[in-house]
């Protein structure tokens, strides 16, 4: 049998179910990998390997219990685990063991899934960052704050993860390891047991390592049917090219990503329109700011106001800026942002999906910054369906990735897209 770590999730989850590989087999590679690179990636916060030992022979010793049935996933620590400590990347929640499963995680659990262990988040999904490294060159930062779960998907100690984006914790480490990460739109996969920064920005993703992986994972938990039953689009989609309102902060690494991906699926058959940016664009990067200033301080009160000794200088540093925020420039950053998505369905026009830039190039050198979210802000406040996958690999050994971008609702329409966009990247 060919190497069980090679298999797509959705591949493994169906020899599984036919007999022809165990839970057992497949978890164990898991374990294997990750006692190999997590001395050098530091991916996990916590890991159980005679637990999920355990759950995959249940697993194998009971007929199927969906379409997850025997699959390893990971789970960003931010994410409430019955099962096992969730600390929120915080030093005031070491060992905490939250009464129940965030919802999320319940799902997957219910849909046969299994957790092998919870993930390095920055603290409170902010910008303080935790251990982890890139794993495509260990020198450079993973990204963040979903780090662990970029990490050990790309290193390939777990199928599946799930992360979360409040301004790019999603698509930036994705770009920056080399994989699949997909942001649904707003509130497709529930939020509930998932700690709270900012309430109106706050959104659930999957980390895979292609689209289809990623889709899958939301499929299931967002009760997504066609999600789940990706498929290439009967023809070729039609893109936009929008390189943004802040196009300067890109570096030449994102501007050759853009080009090749561009240059791939016009050889494909389908066609790219470039995009103005629309004046209602400009200052959205400054309303998410906003946004999630004012939300921030109140998500977080209980720490800000009773533990605040606690909290790293970084996330003292943006509580100050937050509370600096009045409810009038809160409710003016809301009225601009309703405005601008009022207006999605004309900036998008004919176009299926958006190729816009992931992040502002490849992993910074070093682990104490995780990176610029400056190309993901805008997206996450209009709560917009994005997905990002690698494009080019620099020298270095480490890739940049562009992002697709779709209307709100329009996630099925968006990873079709993706899938055409990462069939033609294969081929380029």
């Amino acid at each position: 049998m060919s190497d069980p770590l090679s298999l797509s999730a959705r591949a493994a989850a169906q020899q599984i179910a036919a007999g022809r590989l165990s839970a057992q087999t497949l978890v164990a590679a898991c374990l294997d990998r990750v006692a190999l690179r997590e001395p050098t990636v530091g991916a996990w916060q916590h890991f159980d390997r005679d637990a999920a030992l355990a759950a995959a022979r249940q697993c194998d010793a009971s007929a199927p219990r969906g379409p997850l049935h025997g699959v390893p996933i990971a789970v960003k620590d931010l994410i409430d685990t019955a099962d096992m400590p969730t600390g929120y990347g915080s030093a005031i929640y070491q060992g905490h063991r939250p009464a129940a499963d965030a919802a999320c995680v319940a799902l997957a659990r219910s849909a046969g899934a299994i957790v092998l262990g919870k993930t390095v988040t920055t603290e409170f999904a902010c910008f303080t960052a935790g251990k982890t490294a890139n794993p495509r060159n260990p020198a450079h930062t993973p990204g963040g704050s979903s780090s662990g779960s970029a990490a050990a998907v790309a290193d390939g100690m777990a199928p599946l993860a799930f992360g979360s984006q409040t301004a790019g914790s999603v698509i930036r480490p994705a770009s920056f390891c080399g994989i699949v990460g997909f942001k649904p739109s707003f509130g497709v996969i529930p939020r509930a047991g998932v700690k709270m920064l900012a309430d109106s920005l706050d959104t659930i993703g999957t980390m895979a390592r292609d689209v289809g992986d990623a889709a899958f994972l939301a499929g299931v938990v967002g009760g997504r049917t066609a999600l789940c039953d990706l498929a290439m689009p009967g023809a070729p989609p039609r893109f936009g090219l929008c390189r943004t309102a802040m196009w300067d902060e890109a570096e030449p690494a994102t501007a050759a990503a853009l080009d090749h991906a561009r240059a791939a699926i016009e050889r494909a058959g389908a066609s790219v329109a470039e995009i103005v940016v629309p004046s209602e664009h400009r200052g959205l990067t400054a309303a998410q700011e906003t946004i999630m200033g004012f939300e921030l301080v109140r998500g977080l009160a209980y720490e800000r106001l009773r533990r605040s000794a606690e909290l790293s200088p970084r996330l003292a540093q943006l509580l100050d800026a937050g509370m600096s925020v009045g409810a009038d420039s809160y409710d003016a950053a809301q009225a601009e942002t309703a405005a601008a998505r009022a207006r999605l369905d004309a900036f998008f026009g004919p176009c299926d999906a958006m190729l816009v830039p992931a992040a502002p190039g490849e992993a910074p050198l070093g682990l104490g910054y995780t990176g610029n979210p400056v190309f993901n802000r805008m997206w996450t406040l209009l709560g917009v369906p994005c997905v990002t996958l690698p494009a080019v690999w620099g020298e270095s050994g480490l890739p940049t990735g562009i992002q697709l971008v779709a209307r709100i609702g329009d996630d099925v329409r968006l990873m079709q897209a993706a899938l055409f966009v990462e069939r033609a990247l294969e081929t380029a």
